[in-house]
C-alpha cells in the first residue's frame, strides 16, 4: 500500500463520491482556491454544502489505513462529503505565505457557523503550519457547543500532540461535563497525569454531593495515579455502584500499581476475569453506554 497525502486522498474520495455536476463545481472552486483569491475562497467554502451535498463520505478499511499512513492518527471516518470538500479547499489554498494563510484560516474560524467550525476543527491535524493552531484548538475545547467540542476532542490527534497539560486536562474534564465519551479521545491513556487524576476525583465528589451520577469512564484517568483517597472512592464504587460504574472502577483498579488495588480487584473475580480475557475494556464500556 503506497502512502499518499491527505490532499490527494480527499480528492480521490470525493471524485468517487460526487455526482458529475458536483464534482465539476468542486474542481472549478479548487482552481480558484489554488489561485490564492481570498474572497472567492471564502465564498466557495460557504457554498460547499449546497453544491456537493451532505452525504456521508463512505470510506473503506483500506481508505482509513491510507489516511493513517498519510498522517499518523488521522481518522476521517464519519466525515461527510461537504466536510471533506471544505478541508480540501483549505489544503488547496496557497500556504507558502504563512501570514496570509493563517489570516485566511482565522477569518474562517471567526465567522464560521457551527457546521463550518466542525469541518475546520476536525481537519486541524492535516492543515499546514501545525504548530500555529494550538491557540485555535484550545479555543475549540472551550466552546459550549457540543458538536464543535467533539470535533476537536474526538478522533482527532491534534490535541494529544500539541496541547499543553493544562489545556489537555481541561479538555478531558470538559468532555465529562458535556457528557461526551472519553474513549474516542486520541491519546487519552498516554496523556493521563497526576493533576488530571486529582481534578477528576474532585469532580466526582462534586457530582456525588449534588446527588448526581459519575461517568464510569472518569476512573480511566484516575486509576494509574490513584492514591489512598482515590482508592477509597474506587472501593466505594466497586461495591456500591451500578453495573457500568463497577466495571469502570474495576478497570481503573487493574491499571493501578498499588498493592491495595490488586486486593480490591480480587474481591470481584468475575470482573477481574472479564478484564484479563479482554471482554471488559474501556471501549466495551463506551459501547454499553451508547446502547
Amino acid at each position: 500500500m503506497s502512502a499518499s497525502t491527505p490532499k490527494i486522498l480527499l480528492k480521490s474520495w470525493l471524485d468517487r463520491a460526487l455526482q458529475e455536476k458536483a464534482a465539476a463545481w468542486l474542481d472549478e472552486r479548487l482552481e480558484l482556491a489554488a489561485s490564492g483569491d481570498q474572497q472567492k475562497f471564502f465564498l466557495s467554502f460557504g457554498f460547499t454544502p449546497r453544491k456537493v451535498g451532505k452525504n456521508e463520505l463512505v470510506l473503506s478499511t483500506e481508505d482509513l489505513s491510507k489516511a493513517y499512513l498519510a498522517r499518523r492518527g488521522w481518522n476521517p471516518g464519519g466525515w461527510s462529503v461537504d466536510q471533506a470538500a471544505r478541508a480540501l479547499l483549505v489544503l488547496t489554498f496557497p500556504w507558502d505565505d504563512k501570514g496570509k494563510y493563517l489570516d485566511s484560516l482565522d477569518q474562517l474560524f471567526s465567522t464560521g457557523a457551527v457546521d463550518e467550525l466542525v469541518a475546520l476543527y476536525q481537519a486541524l491535524p492535516i492543515f499546514p503550519h501545525q504548530e500555529e493552531h494550538r491557540r485555535r484548538a484550545a479555543e475549540g475545547i472551550r466552546t459550549n457547543i457540543r458538536t464543535v467540542f467533539c470535533s476537536v476532542a474526538h478522533r482527532n490527534p491534534y490535541p494529544a500532540e500539541f496541547l499543553d497539560e493544562g489545556a489537555w486536562n481541561q479538555m478531558v474534564l470538559k468532555a465529562l461535563f458535556v457528557e461526551a465519551f472519553l474513549d474516542p479521545i486520541v491519546g487519552i491513556d498516554e496523556r493521563t497525569n497526576a493533576d488530571l487524576a486529582l481534578m477528576l476525583v474532585d469532580y466526582a465528589h462534586e457530582r456525588w454531593a449534588a446527588g448526581r451520577s459519575v461517568s464510569p469512564e472518569l476512573w480511566r484517568c484516575v486509576g494509574p495515579y490513584a492514591d489512598e483517597s482515590a482508592l477509597n472512592d474506587l472501593e466505594k464504587v466497586l461495591n456500591e455502584g451500578a453495573g457500568l460504574e463497577q466495571k469502570g472502577a474495576a478497570l481503573a483498579l487493574s491499571q493501578c500499581p498499588a498493592e491495595r488495588a490488586a486486593v480490591l480487584l480480587k474481591s470481584k473475580p468475575e470482573l477481574k476475569t472479564a478484564i484479563e480475557s479482554g471482554e471488559l475494556s474501556w471501549k466495551s464500556i463506551a459501547e454499553e453506554q451508547e446502547d
